[in-house]
């Protein structure tokens, strides 16, 4: 099915199971342990892997001494680069998930040990005797910065640098102006669940059970690693422990594991230590951010200008931390550019809300900043540049857009107007209270996405496809999606995800899985009822499917009859036109923050929090609301304690584990209130529908920051905002 004109009335619009809060039907499984992560399917007879990484972070493995480790008790096989065989590189990979001779990063994996346990696996990797040649690497974006150089404009790695009027000129003309540098730390996704993989061979044909957030783009990229056809690997990911982008790529553990079970002629249990798993798989890079703001007297902007420096392996793509500056707001007079410094930290790539959560974190503290120069209300001073349109391309409207709407509502809901404009005002004993408020945006895109729906003779419909559930709920919207289309109860429906023998889907990922995915098996529930109402003898133009039943004119039927002489298949993918190059697609959102500070020591506590989102039709309410207060606490991870910290000597993340990779906990998260705007999208899908779980992190750093100089009088401008920022500048206390 191709997506070419708007949607109109359509089964989805029923609201029957789609819209309404249900709890997530693999919730049962999971909390009674059922539901089997990668690391945790039985397979007979495996052994189990330990990956060692390089001691370096750039130069040569002169050799490695297998000799001990192969004699430890309990080994099977050590593989290295000298006896891995020739292997390719995954599209999505930037540099190669087995190193040597050559080393591109620390931690990149250099070897697996197999053994009978892991604990004989861990203990023998410790006698391998790894030798190498260290080269001068580069470590420091900030000593990058001025040898970056402007990517390339085309390309998936590509983002252009634009310029709309006489930046410049309106810039030096503007009464009042804006010149901040902004930056942000690099960081960890810090998921639960480790990068983990389960390999098993039969013959030449491999099955891989992994944590991937992406069956098809992973299966693609292990066929090429390994030279197979992808008809010969099977892989399966039907629960994900949390990915945050962490696990949109093939990483080592399963080309490890792929590699370690071969050798060994056994299936290898693999998976990644926490240390391993932030140096040797990816990373949200670190930004160094310079915003320009010009407006005139009456607080319209003139002059908007984004440039954004980040830093990554050669060969590696930009933080696109300026996209949202070019949507946000008006301004006749603007431009973006970004700059790429090549460094020889391991690889940067996405994570969740790549781009926005970042660039928001810089714009929307200037933005706080700009209102404070021109004496304006926040609030007030974004409503009034608004834009309906997109500011580089007047004729391309917003295809929805109540931008304004959250910040009045969130200013209403917040009580915003009772916020003491006067910096470092406000008092409750010792802490001192402030408030701050950010805008959220976030892009919306479309992926095509297949599914393969079943009707049974028992009445039971049965959803097949290679779509991921990361902790998002994607069983249950995709379950609540057939159950609507099909007119039968959500218990009726059976939802089968992660698998790579079903039709390829979106996947996880960039916001764009909810919508995506739910509008596949939209497509095939199309095929599916068509061939129902024809086995039936029914008109396919007509006919309703409710309450288990099919009915056309003044016919009615049950619709297990359809499938009494054998099962009844549609499959299909949601493909789409041009509708995203005529029209803007996005969500928005805004955020309204209270904040506490120590008066005497500078500790932040994070009081009260509110989200108010419109991002087309919620699908499910209750999964939706979890995805926002998930990004809202990622938000204040950012924004006051998540930075891993590098050492520029030897081009490593220091703080490697949950012990020194600081991410919040229940403690840290206050009361979180998140209200959804009434809104539909025809002209995204038939779903009407866009993503939520990103736009809930867009925004919420800079609103903490804000909130904190509401606070205190100090403007903290680089991330995260720590007490050793605040203390030596903080107001005198009475």
């Amino acid at each position: 099915m191709k997506f070419e004109t708007p949607a109109t009335t359509n089964p989805i619009d029923r609201l029957q199971v789609v819209g309404k809060p249900t709890s997530r039907i693999d919730g049962k499984f999971k909390t009674t342990g059922q539901a089997p992560y990668a690391y945790e399917h039985a397979v007979p007879d495996h052994a189990y892997g330990f990956v060692v990484g390089a001691p370096i972070a750039k130069g040569r493995i002169t050799a490695i001494d297998t000799g001990d480790a192969e004699r430890a008790p309990g080994v099977l096989a050590i593989v290295t680069a000298q006896n891995a065989g020739k292997l390719g590189k995954g599209k999505h990979n930037v540099a190669p998930l087995l190193g040597g001779p050559a080393i591109d990063h620390y931690h990149q994996a250099v070897a697996i040990v197999v053994a009978e346990s892991f604990e004989e696996a861990r203990s023998a990797a410790q006698w391998l005797r790894v030798h190498s040649v260290r080269d001068p690497g580069r470590f420091d974006l900030a000593a990058g910065k001025a040898g970056a150089t402007k990517p390339a404009d085309d390309g998936p790695r590509g983002i252009p640098d634009t310029a709309v009027g006489d930046f410049g000129a309106a810039f030096a003309a503007a009464p009042v102006q804006l010149d901040a540098t902004y930056t942000t730390p690099d960081q960890s996704h810090a998921m639960m669940e480790p990068h983990s993989s389960i390999a098993q061979w039969d013959g030449d044909r491999l099955t891989l059970w992994s944590s991937t957030q992406m069956v098809g783009w992973a299966h693609a990229d292990i066929a090429a690693t390994l030279g197979m056809p992808p008809e010969n690997i099977h892989l399966m990911s039907p629960y994900v422990g949390g990915g945050f982008g962490g696990k949109l790529f093939l990483r080592s553990d399963a080309i490890m594991a792929a590699l370690g079970a071969r050798a060994a002629g056994r299936p290898v249990k693999l998976a990644l230590t926490r240390p391993l798993m932030i140096n040797n798989t990816t990373h949200r890079p670190a930004t160094i951010q310079r915003l320009r703001l010009g407006a005139g007297r009456d607080g319209r902007i003139t002059a908007i200008g984004h440039e954004s420096w980040s830093g990554d392996q050669p060969g590696g793509k930009q933080e696109a931390a300026v996209g949202q500056t070019r949507l946000l707001y008006a301004g006749a007079n603007r431009m973006t550019a970004t700059r790429l410094a090549v460094l020889d930290l391991p690889e940067g790539n996405s994570m969740r809300a790549p781009g926005e959560a970042p660039g928001l974190m810089a714009l929307e503290i200037a933005m706080d900043e700009m209102a404070e120069k021109l004496g304006m209300d926040p609030v007030e001073f974004r409503i009034l540049n608004d834009t309906k349109v997109d500011p580089e391309h007047p004729d391309r409207p917003f295809s929805k857009r109540q931008l304004v709407e959250c910040l009045r509502i969130g200013a209403d809901r917040f009580g915003w107007a009772r916020r003491n404009t006067r910096p470092g005002q406000m008092r409750q004993g010792a802490w001192l209270i402030g408030h701050g408020m950010a805008a959220a945006f976030r892009g919306h895109v479309n992926m095509k996405s297949g599914a393969r729906v079943r009707l049974d003779a028992a009445g039971m419909v049965t959803v097949e496809t290679d779509m991921t559930d990361i902790g998002t709920g994607s069983y249950t919207i995709i379950g609540q999606t057939a159950a609507e289309m099909m007119g039968v109860p959500l218990d009726r429906v059976i939802v089968r995800l992660g698998d790579s023998a079903s039709p390829l889907s979106s996947g996880s990922g960039g916001q764009f899985g909810a919508s995506s995915s739910t509008a596949g098996v939209y497509a095939a529930c199309v095929k599916l009822r068509d061939a129902v109402a024809q086995r039936l003898g029914l008109d396919p133009a007509d006919a309703v499917f409710a309450d288990g039943q099919v009915r056309s004119g003044h016919r009615t039927a049950a619709l297990a009859q359809a499938a009494q002489g054998g099962e009844i298949v549609g499959e299909d993918s949601m493909d789409y036109g041009d509708l995203a190059k005529r029209y803007q697609l996005a969500t928005f959102g805004s955020h309204f923050i209270e904040v506490a500070v120590h008066a005497a020591t500078g500790e932040i506590r994070v009081r009260r929090m509110l989200a108010v989102c419109a991002a087309g039709r919620i699908l499910n309410p209750v999964t939706a609301r979890s995805q926002v207060i998930g990004a809202m606490t990622m938000g204040v991870g950012a924004a006051l304690m998540e930075e891993l910290a590098v050492d520029k000597r030897f081009g490593f993340f220091v703080n490697h584990d949950l012990a020194g990779y600081e991410v919040p906990v229940h403690a840290d998260i206050p009361h979180q209130e998140v209200i959804f705007l009434e809104e539909t999208d025809p002209l995204v899908s038939p779903m009407k529908a866009k993503g939520i779980g990103e736009l809930g992190l867009c925004g919420v750093g800079a609103a903490i920051a804000n909130a904190v100089h509401n606070a205190t009088g100090v403007r903290v401008r680089d991330y995260p905002v720590t007490l050793d920022k605040l203390i030596d500048r903080m107001p005198e206390m009475v």
